[in-house]
């Protein structure tokens, strides 16, 4: 490291998807190299935005696992309790354009402080209504709570591509967004599994909303404290000194005219509208069955967490070789597969252990998808900001889950007997929704394995930058070849 570095710096880093200079021109090369450096600091941004996004999750699912003693202590219906989890779906919908343009036009820093305070605004509001007199406000204050978390969900959840696009070098990108997003179903993981255990009966909820809270206040303090600025005092690529340069509406006109990113915004918005289906619905469909809700809990948490650990190996394969396109039309391809599978065995009774492998598949295919996915659209739609074009993909995986959801719902037909149904009484038929819902992620597949290609556009700036021309403040004397960790 020369004199005079931040301490902070890391390492000095080039892409490394480019293939070596010449051996003449290796010391005029490597001085263009140098330019580039990460610092250790990143990895406290990746870290505060796992634990916001996670807090989140935590927040928006506080109440479905525990809708019956929820409802006692609110005093409120099981529809009402639906739309505590709801509201974000509904409330992400609308705010995540003005989301978009805050990321790519104030910044990073700006954009998560403000979602912490809102995150952590909405827990204490949750937490301090428990406390209120019970009647008709008591629900209104804890919609409150959950409205003012729904407005920090599209703060947090849109920054993943982002934040690793500024503070992390090409050769961590995918990673790096891959831990960002993944720490959201994580957060739904945790809250599936903490809130039957803390709130076995409706006077727990006040401890419940507590136990949820308290993260959300260390959470905002961490990131109102530590997060010094947007970006690091130098990039760590290309790209990122580039990061979000064309402004709001001509990346969106942009986006518009590039054949290649809408064809992903539709077909992998199917993608995140069938799993949206799938997690909604899931409960209602096994018990038609006889499975019991204890066991499509299960089937829930293999699907979250198979989903985790195929990201992970995604995410670092993706790194190593930079072929987003091919694992994503594999991955989609093998995740319609299970899809198609999970229409079947659903239907069939007594088939625990087949209905959770395939649950597990189903997961270990889709969620991979996630955040290669999200760092694709970026790939083919730079130069636009990385925040506009993950931004819209999401919007669009939320308009069609609201479309899918009313759809496969009014498939559905009561059925007059039975014998095996632990739904209570209402059981309904799922047959026919199942096979639309195949039938859709399976089309919308299709489309996108032959109908998708794009150049890697974010690549080949950075490897223009690096080897086109020479940098006017490259060094002048020779140097020694990139160091290790500092």
């Amino acid at each position: 490291m020369e004199d005079g570095a931040d301490p902070d710096a890391e390492i000095k880093t080039a892409p490394s998807s480019v293939s070596s200079p010449v051996p003449g021109t290796l010391n005029t090369e490597l001085k263009k190299l140098l330019f580039f450096k990460v610092y250790r600091r990143r990895w406290f941004v990746l870290s505060v935005l796992c634990l916001l996004n996670c807090s989140n999750a935590t927040l928006w699912l506080t109440f479905a696992p525990v809708a019956d003693q929820s409802a006692k202590f609110l005093g409120a219906s099981l529809e009402q309790i639906n739309w505590l989890s709801l509201v974000y779906m509904v409330v992400a919908i609308p705010l995540s354009f003005g989301t978009t343009w805050m990321l790519d036009t104030l910044g990073l820093r700006t954009t998560l402080i403000l979602g912490a305070w809102l995150n952590m605004a909405g827990a204490l509001v949750r937490f301090l209504a428990a406390f209120a007199k019970k009647g008709p406000y008591l629900y209104l204050l804890v919609m409150s709570g959950q409205s003012l978390g729904a407005l920090a969900q599209p703060l947090i959840i849109f920054t993943p591509t982002k934040m690793a696009a500024l503070w992390f070098p090409e050769h961590q990108r995918a990673i790096a967004n891959t831990m960002a997003s993944m720490s959201n179903p994580l957060g739904i993981l945790v809250a599936s599994i903490s809130s039957p255990l803390i709130a076995e009966t409706p006077e727990r909820i006040p401890d419940l909303l507590l136990v949820y809270a308290v993260p959300a206040c260390i959470i905002c303090v961490l990131a109102t404290m530590g997060m010094r600025s947007s970006s690091p005092p130098t990039p760590p690529s290309a790209s990122a000194e580039s990061s979000g340069s064309e402004p709001f509406f001509k990346g969106i006109k942009l986006l518009l005219t590039n054949r290649a990113y809408l064809v992903l915004l539709l077909c992998f918005g199917s993608g995140i509208a069938v799993f949206t289906c799938f997690s909604t619905l899931l409960e209602q469909i096994l018990c038609v069955q006889g499975y019991t809700n204890t066991f499509a809990g299960v089937c829930g948490g293999l699907f979250i967490v198979f989903g985790i650990v195929g990201a992970a190996l995604l995410g670092v394969y993706v790194d190593k070789t930079k072929k987003f396109i091919e694992a994503t039309k594999i991955n989609m391809s093998l995740s319609a597969l299970s899809c198609i599978a999970f229409s079947v065995v659903a239907l069939m009774q007594q088939q625990k252990v087949a209905v959770a492998v395939v649950c597990s598949l189903f997961g270990f295919f889709g969620f991979s998808i996630y955040p290669v996915a999200m760092e694709l659209s970026v790939e083919c739609s730079y130069p636009v900001g990385e925040a506009t074009s993950a931004g819209l993909v999401f919007v669009s995986g939320q308009i069609q889950s609201v479309l899918y959801i009313v759809l496969l719902q009014a498939l559905t037909k009561r059925l007059a007997d039975s014998p095996l149904s632990t739904c209570g009484d209402a059981v309904l038929s799922w047959k026919v929704p199942m096979m639309v819902m195949a039938g859709l992620c399976a089309f919308f597949t299709c489309c996108f394995v032959i109908f998708f290609n794009t150049r890697y556009r974010r690549l080949e700036a950075e490897e223009r930058a690096v080897y086109g021309t020479r940098r006017r403040d490259a060094p002048t004397t020779s140097e020694s070849a990139p160091s290790v960790e500092a």
